[in-house]
């Protein structure tokens, strides 16, 4: 049976980005500062710049994407969708499974969808230099190839831990021009504290964050950046899915499940949210936000103001948090080892709009090769937990005789994660499901906000 490849015109790309907070329920809760008051615009002004800030406030429905930035973005978009029958038969399965390819970028994920205008506003405001921090390099490498392409330095503070087990992605980074250092260093005083505490500390994304905000705030001509959480970077995600839209009613086709890998939100958000507007209006659709059990923030996590990094530098947000100073285990899936996610995520979750479930390590290798040996391409880790779901949502398509359709977003490729599956191969990973005392122990560093 042949593989169905569904394609748009480059005409037929999104003119603009769908802001969700125009369609949730309640308005989202805004972020705090030190003083228990709503940030202001000045305020963020320390780490961004004037039009990132207005994005990541913004209410209105549809922000324009500038042309500068679309002209970039038709470097690989719009992106592919593919019904996976191939993978429909080897489960015997009377679903309709699609998904969205995100690997065809120049970095091989999704991740470039928002590194692009980030770093065209960025240019435009007089900035120089951006920080940023990474897990897994997806982001690294994105923010990388987006500074070379506006002329901006890049500085990327990459989890130690996926800088030895990914040192290609490092590569990436640094063939874009970026400098990389493993995280913690002792370059800030947020990674010198950490070093001192542990020095064999493995590194976390809250603690990359505070490394890339730390020296941000602290020179003018430089700003931070970050790949996901925020609203500004699920707004420029929201193009996945608006394609993904047009995509399917090309076959005449509409999902009854939406699912996508959740670290921080951004990938989800990205294929999800824009079918929220339709769920808004009376549609029947699940959408479902799929983590690591090892890492397990909107399943088991509390919702709660926290800090977006491991310091406290960042304002506080709204969101399910497994506390600002947890310190997740070493997991292949490095892009979503975050203690946080996004608080309009969180918010939707809290509220019962958006599922969340959790998937051991090794059942989402298990599925990334199921997919592979089915469909070819072979899935990031993290693309892997969105596979699993969508296998486990087919399977139970079997069992009831249920005919339903399927959209994942396969969030990015594994060509340089392969030591990753070496590992899955040989016997050499297991499941880690994070010890509940621990997550209580770091709960109970929650910031007091009245």
């Amino acid at each position: 049976m042949q593989q169905t490849k569904i394609l748009l015109e480059e005409s037929e790309m999104p003119t603009h980005w769908y802001n969700v907070a125009a369609d949730m329920p309640n308005p989202p809760a805004p972020p705090l500062g030190p003083d228990g008051n709503p940030v202001t615009p000045d305020a963020m002004s320390a780490i961004f710049c004037e039009p990132i800030i207005q994005q990541e406030m913004a209410q209105e429905r549809w922000i324009e994407i500038p042309d500068e930035v679309r002209q970039v973005l038709t470097m690989w978009r719009p992106s592919p969708m593919f019904r996976a029958h191939r993978l429909e038969k080897a489960l015997g399965t009377p679903a309709k499974i699609f998904y969205k390819y995100e690997g065809v970028s120049p970095a091989g994920s999704h991740k470039p969808n928002s590194a692009v205008p980030q770093a065209y506003y960025n240019k435009m405001a007089g900035v120089k230099k951006l920080t940023t921090e990474t897990g897994a390099g997806q982001w690294g490498s994105s923010i990388s190839l987006a500074g070379q392409m506006y002329g901006l330095d890049v500085t990327v503070y990459m989890v130690k831990v996926s800088y030895q087990q990914k040192p290609f992605r490092r590569s990436m980074m640094e063939t874009w021009g970026a400098k990389v250092y493993a995280s913690p260093t002792d370059h800030t005083q947020a990674g010198k504290a950490a070093l001192a505490a542990d020095p064999n500390n493995p590194g976390s994304l809250g603690l990359a964050i505070s490394e890339a905000v730390e020296v941000a705030a602290s020179n003018p001509d430089t700003c931070y950046s970050l790949g996901s959480v925020l609203n500004h970077v699920c707004l420029h995600q929201t193009i996945i899915g608006q394609e993904a839209k047009k995509q399917l009613a090309k076959v005449d086709e509409y999902p009854d499940i939406v699912i996508g890998c959740c670290g921080g939100g951004s990938n989800f958000a990205g294929v999800a949210f824009p079918f929220l507007a339709d769920k808004a209006a009376g549609k029947e659709v699940r959408l479902v936000a799929v983590e690591p059990d090892s890492c397990p923030t909107l399943t088991r996590g509390h919702y709660a103001y926290d800090f977006g990094d491991s310091v406290g530098m960042t304002p506080l947000m709204l969101m399910y948090t497994l506390g600002h100073d947890f310190m997740p285990p070493s997991i292949h899936a490095g892009g979503l080892r975050y203690h946080g996610d996004s608080p309009l995520l969180s918010q939707l979750v809290k509220e019962g709009i958006v599922e969340a479930h959790g998937i051991p390590q090794l059942a989402t290798f298990e599925a990334g090769v199921q997919f592979a040996r089915a469909e070819g391409i072979i899935p990031a880790p993290e693309s892997c937990h969105a596979v699993a779901r969508a296998i486990i949502e087919a399977n139970a398509c079997k069992e009831s005789g249920e005919a339903k359709t399927i959209l994942f977003n396969l969030s990015g490729h594994g060509h340089f994660d392969m030591a990753s599956y070496d590992k899955f191969f040989a016997g050499e990973l297991e499941n880690y499901a994070y010890p509940e005392q621990a997550i209580k122990d770091a709960l109970s560093h929650l910031p007091k906000v009245g």
